[in-house]
């Protein structure tokens, strides 16, 4: 089979304590204690195949999970990143994900963000800075133009992780996709590489947020 070669893929980001790297076999006990804990978190928000819960997101389904994930980067369709908390003595807890996605090149240049987050870290930055990383990271050395998001129109929380970042609110896409049992209505945002080329970037945007609120 050929593969292609996505732009800056794989790669290692990180400010402060929080981490994004590709996934590594061994995070599937991780992943699945995480997934497990905030199934009433996530589950609302997430499309996903029919079945239990726990049995989607066991260890043994994760080995299926980081092997579709492998192939996609390596055709250079998406760049998934484990979302960690660096903590006391250099351990990297498992906190979260997000996936540069549906990566279209040549004239295009775009990509779909997603991301979820461990709800006993929520509210602490963590997806806010991850996804500044990611879309600089995209901008930049992933090669992206245009980076967009898709979140429904009840998911307060993640809604006002993008707005506050500075995502453009562009489209509402009536029944969009199938999540919890019907055709859920979506909040179109974007934003553009030019829109943060005179800012330093999204990361140093974030900054400045954070030490004004401060």
């Amino acid at each position: 089979m050929n593969f292609t070669v996505t732009p800056g893929w794989p790669v290692v980001l990180r400010d402060g304590p929080v981490l994004l790297r590709p996934y590594r076999r061994s995070d599937a006990a991780a992943w699945s204690e995480v997934r497990c804990v905030n199934q009433s978190w996530l589950a609302p928000w997430e499309s996903s195949p029919p079945g239990r819960w726990d049995e989607l997101n066991s260890p043994a389904a994760f080995r299926f999970v980081h092997r579709d994930q492998r192939r996609q980067a390596r055709r250079g369709e998406s760049m998934p990143f484990a979302v960690c908390l660096v903590e006391a003595g250099g351990r990297e807890r498992l906190v979260g994900h997000l996936n540069l996605g549906n990566i279209v090149r040549r004239a295009f240049c775009s990509a779909y963000v997603g991301y979820w987050v461990d709800g006993r870290v929520a509210g602490r930055g963590v997806i806010p800075t991850a996804m500044a990383l990611a879309v600089d990271h995209g901008f930049g050395p992933g090669g992206l133009h245009r980076i967009e998001v898709n979140i429904r129109p009840e998911n307060g929380p993640s809604r006002r992780v993008v707005e506050k970042l500075g995502f453009r609110e562009e489209a509402y896409h009536p029944r969009y996709m199938h999540i919890d049992g019907a055709w859920r209505d979506h909040i179109g945002y974007a934003m553009t590489s030019e829109d943060v080329a005179g800012e330093g970037g999204l990361l140093a945007r974030w900054h400045r947020l954070r030490t004004a609120a401060s």
